[in-house]
């Protein structure tokens, strides 16, 4: 089948590389100019590991592997450490293989077959399923294509899934954390353990991996309204978060925020659907089922939802109907497990009160998880 995939990302590079060493022919499309390559060490977790082996790419997977958990501290106002990241969260088993976000996506796009092809700097404008033998697409380049399948795996903003199930705000479930990642390039190659300072509702942290610095954030709020391509004001919104902060280095990693053009922030949201499939479209990845990036399992959803939807459709003689089913089946349980996990995470991260903050250190040192 002529297949097309809207997005680069872990998700649209494991349909196609799925897809493509299934005999289909597979175009990716991808808004931005090139393969984004940012953001902090991810995990591959449970059966999201074979799924990465059947594809032939578990060995060079591990030889990337990370262990930047291990070296991460809860600090306070004066950096001094007060207690580690529990055990459980570390990635120190077969179970769980932590790599940079980088390196996976590389490994991905290396890997894709000559019947997949990606084109950078043009994205889905529109759909039209006719209910027929294809589906017809506009692109933003003014290019038009007619494909047997269009798989959306453009994130949790997913322009596919605005256009076939409607808008986002009827699927997003927000859950009171945004996210923020800022450059430290004068840290680069320093080094030292991974650090993070909370005042009430909100976390600050130095990251250091695969030669880089990054300053990280995260802070409780309701929903906010804003433009996700709006660079300037999602950094109005991290450093209003933090007005009347100054503790730590809380001002230093603003500045950094402020002076950095790869700036990275979105909110801890889910998606929540029905169905993940409709006509001769379907959703893979955060597109579909976000779980939000506090279940540490996104990555995993997206590999093995394209391991299964790629399986599906070849065992189903490319019925797209019961192999889109199929699909959904199978992945459901992993989701609904993904999504449920999240709250344990927010409250030890961002405890609410400095009363929160301080029994939540007491109680890691006396599991064993102490400053040492």
């Amino acid at each position: 089948m002529n297949i097309l995939v809207s997005g680069a990302g872990i998700a649209g590079l494991a349909c196609a590389l799925e897809l493509g060493r299934r005999g289909h022919d597979v175009t990716v499309v991808e808004h931005a100019p090139r393969l984004r390559l940012t953001g902090t060490p991810i995990d591959i977790r449970g059966d999201a590991i074979e799924a990465v082996e059947r594809m032939g790419l578990l060995a060079r997977i591990q030889r990337k592997r990370v262990r930047m958990s291990e070296l991460t501290r809860f600090v306070d106002s004066t950096g001094q450490p007060v207690a580690r990241i529990p055990m459980a969260e570390v990635s120190d088993s077969d179970d769980d293989i932590e790599l940079l976000r980088e390196d996976l996506v590389r490994i991905l796009a290396e890997a894709l077959p000559d019947t997949a092809a990606i084109r950078f700097g043009d994205s889905v404008e529109t759909l039209a399923d006719d209910g027929g033998d294809g589906v017809d697409v506009r692109f933003a380049s003014g290019r038009t294509g007619r494909h047997d399948l269009v798989i959306g795996a453009d994130g949790q903003h997913s322009a596919v899934r605005g256009l076939v199930f409607g808008p986002e705000k009827d699927f997003l479930r927000h859950l009171g954390v945004y996210f923020a990642l800022a450059d430290l390039p004068a840290e680069a190659r320093s080094e030292g353990a991974n650090s993070i300072y909370n005042v009430p509702g909100r976390m600050a942290g130095v990251f250091r991996y695969g030669g880089r610095a990054v300053a990280v954030f995260q802070f409780r709020s309701e929903s906010i309204d804003y433009d996700h391509r709006d660079l300037d004001a999602q950094k109005r919104i991290l450093i209003d978060a933090f007005a009347g902060h100054r503790s730590w280095r809380i001002p230093e990693l603003l500045d950094a925020a402020r002076a950095d053009p790869g700036f990275f922030f979105t909110s801890a949201s889910q998606i929540h659907l029905p169905a993940w499939h409709r006509g001769r479209v379907a959703l893979v990845g955060d597109a579909g089922y976000s779980p939000a990036f506090l279940s540490g399992r996104g990555t995993s959803l997206a590999l093995t939802g394209a391991r299964f939807l790629a399986e599906e459709l070849e065992r189903c003689g490319d019925d797209h109907t019961v192999a889109f089913a199929r699909y959904e089946a199978r992945q459901r349980p992993y989701v609904t497990f993904a999504q449920d996990r999240v709250h344990s995470g927010r409250d030890r991260m961002l405890p609410t009160t400095w009363a929160a903050i301080a029994a939540r250190n007491e109680a890691l040192r006396a599991s064993g998880t102490g400053a040492h």
